[in-house]
């Protein structure tokens, strides 16, 4: 294998304490083996096989998005049209899609997936997470998780995403925790549950998740999204490794956060989407809460797959700075998927960065929908 010296980086955001976690001015990254080798001032820097000048451009860590929802069929373009004239998001349109992903074939699902996962990745997105929930049947569940595999090992097992029609709660949720989960399980890494009014209680929350405990799956949870409840608590008691959209949140909720360490992630392409309040991410922020941001990707609440877009997002409405978004998005997005290979630029992480058609990562809020992405990598490859 070769050796590649990327050079001519205006600033390397590499998430490394050695450079003190600030953007690198004048920087160099060498890659080997599909890993970062080296990283560090260019007046230092080593040498390697080959060189590529990028020409006084950014280099950040490829996104990390860690909450998307891409095996589906249709889109709920209609329901969105109706909450911009007024109609408040209640989560009821779930029922739409799930008819729809029903309908459609696995080489319909398949073919969907794919186009969202290179839309991501031309925008930087290097390490996605997929959910299934729009089957809501034994059947539909466990192909649409067959179907994300084959585009990530990151897929959650999200068969409690609302009750279908023709059931009671109780009697779905004894489905979600037998049959369901049984043929889900080989295709799933995590499971999730909405706990949420509308959707499930925290006993059958718990019941979910202790359920897929047994099957070696790990918790996360959608929770406050609509309203408060007991959901982030709930997740900080099990010691889960994250609590996605927190936007409704009391000082109990952030407490219990920053004491745990369960990564907080926020979802503001869905605020902006559904004209709901955004989450204090500076509140968080402030308490020592581990923050991560991801795009919830999505027919219904939310349908875009760009990362950029939620770091402009966050910046703008969320109070973070452009460092502190970049970094939930990235390493942010790493910790909530308790991966430590990816979300940075340290030694030994797989060689995922973006160079940007810009100086400085900052032009990501700078610049909000402009595309600055000039340059994938993952693994080291160009893609």
């Amino acid at each position: 294998m070769t050796s590649l010296l990327l050079t001519g980086v205006a600033e390397l955001t590499s998430h490394d304490p050695e450079h003190g976690h600030a953007p690198l001015p004048d920087a160099a990254v060498v890659v080997e083996s599909g890993r970062v080798a080296w990283t560090g001032s260019a007046r230092s820097a080593p040498a390697a096989d080959a060189s590529y000048d990028v020409g006084g451009r950014a280099v950040v860590p490829g996104f990390v998005d860690s909450h998307s929802h891409l095996v589906f069929a249709g889109d709920r373009a209609q329901e969105f049209a109706a909450r911009m004239t007024g109609t408040p998001y209640s989560a009821g349109g779930i029922r739409t899609t799930v008819a729809a992903t029903r309908a459609a074939t696995d080489e319909q699902l398949t073919a969907n997936v794919a186009r969202l996962v290179d839309e991501m990745r031309r925008q930087g997105t290097t390490t996605v997470e997929v959910k299934s929930g729009y089957g809501l049947s034994v059947r539909d569940e466990a192909r649409s998780l067959a179907v994300a595999r084959q585009f990530t090992e990151e897929t959650t097992f999200l068969g409690a995403h609302v009750v279908p029609e023709g059931t009671t709660p109780e009697e779905y949720v004894d489905l979600v925790t037998g049959p369901m989960l049984e043929a889900c399980a080989p295709h799933a890494r995590w499971v999730d549950v909405f706990c949420e009014r509308g959707a499930f209680d925290v006993d059958q929350t718990r019941a979910v998740l202790a359920a897929g405990a047994v099957a070696g799956l790990r918790g996360r949870l959608h929770a406050n999204q609509l309203g408060p409840g007991p959901g982030v608590q709930l997740a900080c008691e099990l010691g889960l490794v994250a609590v996605d959209h927190c936007t409704y949140l009391d000082d109990s909720d952030v407490a219990a956060l920053a004491d745990t360490g369960t990564v907080a992630t926020l979802l503001p392409g869905v605020e902006f989407s559904t004209r709901s309040p955004y989450p204090d991410a500076r509140r968080l922020l402030d308490a020592g809460v581990r923050v991560a941001l991801a795009s919830d990707c999505n027919p219904g609440s939310c349908y875009t797959s760009s990362m950029p877009l939620c770091v402009a997002l966050a910046v703008r409405e969320m109070g973070m700075s452009p460092v502190e978004a970049v970094r939930a998005a990235t390493l942010g997005g790493a910790e909530a998927l308790d991966r430590d290979d990816v979300g940075h630029l340290r030694v030994g992480a797989r060689a995922d960065l973006v160079v940007l058609e810009a100086p400085s990562a900052i032009h990501l809020a700078y610049r909000p929908g402009v595309p600055l992405v000039r340059e994938v990598y993952v693994g080291g490859r160009r893609v």
